[in-house]
């Protein structure tokens, strides 16, 4: 296994927790975008949404590229433990 891949999945041993950890780095992606900036007009997203700049966005999409991208190498190479 190469070493970036071993960075990224070191303590989740499943493929499911790989999975849930690639959805969960989406969903967060999302949220990361600064919504505020894109609508003025209602109050509650500026509430809602915190974050007023692009660096968590710059951020987490090559974070989560990465996840996905070891996830497939796992998968190519039967790297996940049998159930």
């Amino acid at each position: 296994m190469p070493l970036w891949v071993y960075f990224a999945f070191s303590n989740i041993t499943t493929r499911k927790g790989a999975v849930m950890l690639i959805l969960a780095c989406l969903m967060f992606t999302v949220y990361c975008v600064p919504w505020p900036l894109l609508f003025t007009g209602p109050d509650w997203i500026g509430n809602l949404f915190l974050i007023e700049d692009w660096s968590w966005f710059a951020t987490m999409v090559p974070v989560t590229f990465w996840y996905w991208l070891s996830l497939r190498w796992v998968d190519n190479h039967q790297g996940w433990a049998d159930a």
